[in-house]
């Protein structure tokens, strides 16, 4: 496994690229696909917060997804030290998912997961008080406030398995994808524990 170390606004010595290189050795026995770790280290001096005066950034490359961690602290062997722990636990998470879906526990079906969500009945607005109003391309009615956030993500159709991965890795509740198998939006959620559901959309064609 490859270590590149920089570092920004400050020097980096022989003595702690070696001791980055030990440090991350560890990673192969959560990963074995790691080829390559980036270390950027920023030493620029923030008065306001002494004791994270260093940030350091984790980036690590392999067959899978890439995976990045970044911790602050008061001197680099400590900042390298909390991200290493970050990596080191996404990556025990992601290996766990992998296992468990492997055979230990199945996906919640369509029907099951549905059926465990709480059924919540909208208010009656007033008609007196209630105005329609558009928010962007929604139609809103009252006065409430109301956050619209559209955002729109290029999709690779992925496996169950591999939606799993990606969830874990970036550290989310939820994963939106699509799946290879049968080419349907779908959602993988956490639940429980480590169990988890599935939501697919069945797209109906007009």
């Amino acid at each position: 496994m490859e270590v590149v170390v920089t570092g920004r606004n400050c020097e980096i010595s022989d003595r702690f690229r070696e001791h980055c290189e030990d440090k991350l050795a560890r990673l192969e026995k959560h990963d074995h696909r790691i080829m390559r770790v980036h270390v950027v280290v920023d030493c620029e001096p923030n008065r306001r917060q002494q004791d994270q005066g260093v940030r350091l950034e984790l980036t690590a490359f392999s067959k899978g997804p890439v995976i990045r961690a970044e911790a602050a602290a008061a001197d680099k062997m400590a900042a390298l030290d909390l991200a290493l722990d970050k990596m080191a636990s996404q990556m025990r998470k992601a290996a766990d998912r992998r296992r468990v879906h492997r055979g230990a526990k199945a996906p919640a079906s369509v029907g099951e997961a549905l059926a465990a969500m709480p059924t919540v009945e909208p208010d009656e607005p007033d008609a007196d008080e209630a105005v329609a109003r558009k928010v962007g391309p929604i139609e809103v009615t009252g006065d409430g406030p109301l956050v619209v956030r559209e955002k729109t993500h290029p999709a690779t159709p992925m496996t169950l398995d591999q939606a799993l991965y990606e969830m874990e890795l970036v550290g989310h509740d939820f994963y939106l994808f699509v799946d290879k198998e049968s080419e349907r939006p779908s959602v993988v959620y956490r639940r429980r524990g480590y169990d988890y559901g599935v939501i697919t959309l069945d797209v109906q064609q007009d």
